[in-house]
């Protein structure tokens, strides 16, 4: 393991800013460190200084405001279900985090680290002699995709799994960072590129994640792995309908991003299907084949269509 230089726990959003902008860049912070720890174990994580953000109690908070129920980055997924507002409203959201790791993982892990969860594949996260063995790629500063041979693109899979149910009900992110505060929505994130997966400055912070009150989701999550527990997902679909007939399905796991869908509910079902399949550019790097994983995006949606819609 890296031993540490240097780390630091601020009270406050402002203190973690000035923290960082002080780091020179070489900084990383840390939620739950249920991702991060294990990613610098691999060799995959180097930053000289770790600023650790779980003692800022704003960060903790879950609150309504104005037409938003407002979760704070830092509540734990195990945390979720016990507060009245997210099960009455977000249910999916509940299934979601519930699917994250382990019981153990999901009372140390945080919804906004899962949602910045670092973009996996079976070429990268490896350990370090391992991937020195094998040649670096382009996710660990090599010259060339191990599992395409692309000299171009990364093809490392979007793997969080609250992120898919949040999008399709059409979350927000509070954003703080050295230009002030600002609301974006959660699928602006992220760029598609796999080596650089969030257009998120580094110095940033997820403040909170704002979900639209009063809009009755109907939703259905579905992840695919290949033990009910640990697994990071080869797959996650999740679909809402709202209460004007507003449909909306998002991809995890097939695509360096989420992979975006949204229709009505008078839509053809099969022309949805084709949409999702068409915007997937799933490939064999993982344990799961690219053809299987394609072929279960029909089913879940299926699926999901049926539970909904009929």
């Amino acid at each position: 393991m890296i031993a540490e230089k240097k780390y630091l726990q601020p009270a406050s959003i402002q203190e973690a800013l000035l923290m960082a902008d002080r780091s020179e860049n070489d900084f990383r912070f840390l939620a739950g460190g249920t991702d991060v720890m294990v990613n610098r174990w691999q060799g995959n994580e180097t930053s000289s200084c770790l600023i650790d953000l779980s003692g800022i109690d704003e960060l903790k908070q879950v609150t309504k405001q104005d037409n938003y129920l407002s979760i704070g980055s830092l509540v734990k997924l195990d945390e979720l279900k016990y507060h009245s507002s997210i099960v009455s409203e977000f249910p999916a959201l509940i299934e979601a985090a519930d699917a994250v790791g382990s019981p153990l993982i999901r009372k140390s892990a945080t919804l906004g680290g899962n949602i910045l969860c670092e973009n996996r594949c079976i070429y990268y996260n490896q350990s370090e002699w391992w991937r020195q063995a094998v040649g670096f790629c382009l996710k660990c500063e090599g010259n060339i995709c191990i599992a395409t041979g692309s000299k171009k693109n990364c093809y490392s899979e979007f793997v969080s799994d609250t992120a898919p149910a949040l999008i399709c009900m059409d979350a927000l992110l509070e954003v703080v960072d050295k230009e002030g505060q600002r609301r974006i929505k959660l699928e602006e994130i992220f760029t598609g590129d796999g080596v650089r997966p969030r257009n998120l400055d580094k110095t940033a912070v997820i403040r909170s994640v704002l979900l639209p009150l009063h809009q009755e989701f109907r939703s259905v999550f579905n992840k695919l792995r290949q033990r009910q527990s640990l697994d990071f997902t080869s797959l996650t679909t999740a679909v809402s309908v709202d209460r004007n007939g507003k449909l909306k399905i998002v991809l995890g796991g097939v695509d360096p991003k989420p992979v975006v869908v949204e229709g009505t509910n008078r839509s053809d079902r099969k022309e949805l299907i084709r949409l999702a399949l068409k915007k997937s550019r799933a490939i064999d790097n993982e344990m799961f084949s690219r053809n299987y994983r394609r072929e279960m995006i029909g089913v879940f949606l299926t699926r999901s269509f049926q539970r909904l819609l009929d």
